[in-house]
């Protein structure tokens, strides 16, 4: 699926290991592994490009070729998002991911009915902001407090300031072991963990290992009328018939099971592949216990 709403943001160019884009009036070029083929203009050239992201060793740094400001803010309809150049090329916002903030915005407001979400590695907030502004109360989880910072700066940004949001910042399999202890339940759940990290006391974690128990683990959080499940992965290699997979062994047949490609249409006319995504929607008013 591709993420075509987008006004204040597009993908310009891509080549040679890197891809050419405008957060609003600033114009950004990034590395991105998916592109493999030659340029067909000079990148570094483009007459307003504003930094270049550079690679050095296991890091890199933001080469300035003009004035750039430290963060600026951008729009998505009626979703607003601080974007800020980081470290490891990152901006604090994956554009791809409008698809499924659209997805998720749809099924909450068809349900008809108040709905919790719990939001795993949550980051900054995209799906926190997007569930937020259809009605949803949110639990927003994440083990980095900058990250869940500048989540809660997107949501009031997004003019969404009162909005149920609980920020949660923890170790996200610790925290719904918790909450299944303590018998809270979501009626979603939308999930986007890394492909590797560790956790507080230096424990391993590899998606490969670690995402189809994590995803058992969260079915014990599910409310008895559960409207969504929702995983994206940006691990390479990781093809989006395994999501569905791991849904469709989770769920049976007690609902719809979709996975699908995230992706972006570019000024040149191509999609650039952005990672996967795989959902689970229950048939209407399903009833079930864990």
């Amino acid at each position: 699926m591709k993420a075509a709403s987008w006004k204040e943001y597009s993908v310009i160019a891509t080549g040679d290991g890197y891809k050419l884009e405008r957060w609003g009036n600033i114009v950004l070029l990034r590395p991105d592994p998916q592109v493999i083929w030659p340029a067909a203009k000079d990148l570094d050239g483009y007459p307003s490009l504003a930094a270049k992201y550079v690679r050095r060793g296991g890091g890199g740094y933001w080469e300035k070729k003009r004035e750039l400001p430290e963060e600026w803010n951008i729009s998505y309809g009626d979703l607003r998002f601080k974007v800020k150049p980081m470290g490891f090329k990152h901006t604090g916002l994956f554009p791809e991911q409008a698809v499924n903030w659209d997805e998720m915005r749809r099924l909450i407001a068809g349900a008809g009915r108040e709905i919790s979400v719990l939001n795993l590695f949550a980051y900054t907030g995209g799906a926190t902001v997007a569930c937020a502004a259809a009605g949803a109360s949110v639990c927003h989880v994440d083990a980095a407090k900058n990250m869940v910072e500048r989540a809660g700066e997107n949501l009031r940004l997004s003019g969404l300031g009162n909005a149920n949001v609980r920020f949660i910042v923890d170790d996200c399999k610790k925290f719904v072991q918790r909450e299944i202890r303590r018998g809270r339940k979501y009626d979603a759940v939308v999930m986007d963990p890394p492909s590797y990290g560790r956790g507080p006391n230096g424990e391993m974690w590899k998606l490969e290992g670690e995402l189809f128990p994590l995803v058992r683990l969260c079915m014990g959080v599910l409310s008895e009328n559960p409207l969504f499940f929702l995983i994206n992965s940006y691990t390479t290699g990781l093809q989006p018939q395994v999501l569905e997979n791991i849904l469709r062994l989770n769920f049976g047949a007690r609902g719809e099971t979709e996975a699908y490609e995230v992706g972006l249409t570019t000024e040149e006319g191509i999609v650039l592949p952005c990672g996967c995504s795989g959902i689970w929607r229950a048939k209407r008013d399903t009833q079930w216990t864990n």
